[in-house]
């Protein structure tokens, strides 16, 4: 069996080190808020730019999903918690969040925001609903995200 050594060992753990280090994407787990619930809407994945969120600068937060069928409107409503505290609450019409009528299949739904230099770092949880406009549930659920420091110098 070829055991590597010398070069050949440190080249490969650099690879490895330098991968982990640096690669951009960081899988963010979905847990919907109904484990049982059949949503025409399915998550597939969550990214945040950047991440860790920086307060005072723009942040992103990009949603892929499946629609099982067209959806003509409606609206997201955002809650978000800070160590288990509800601290903030919004709603959007799906219609500026998307273009709309949202056809059926694949979809990206992004919503960039700045949040006021005095946001507390740490830990926060995101849970996402979205209804149609008869208010029938279209998919909930929820992800965790962090917030760092911002800056403490003025751009003045």
């Amino acid at each position: 069996m070829y055991q590597p050594t010398g070069l050949f060992k440190l080249t490969g753990l650099a690879v490895v080190t330098f991968y982990l280090l640096f690669s951009p994407i960081q899988a963010i787990d979905v847990t919907y808020c109904d484990k049982k619930g059949d949503y025409k809407v399915k998550v597939h994945g969550v990214e945040i730019i950047p991440d860790p969120v920086v307060t005072g600068q723009p942040a992103t937060f990009k949603i892929s999903a499946f629609s099982a069928q067209a959806i003509p409107g409606g609206k997201v409503v955002i809650d978000v918690s800070y160590f288990g505290v509800h601290v903030h609450q919004e709603t959007h019409d799906l219609c500026q969040e998307l273009s709309c009528p949202v056809a059926e299949g694949d979809f990206v739904l992004s919503h960039t925001q700045t949040l006021p230099g005095f946001t507390p770092p740490g830990s926060y949880k995101l849970k996402m609903t979205m209804e149609d406009k008869n208010n029938q549930k279209l998919s909930c659920f929820s992800f965790n995200f962090k917030i760092g420091f911002g800056s403490l110098i003025s751009d003045s």
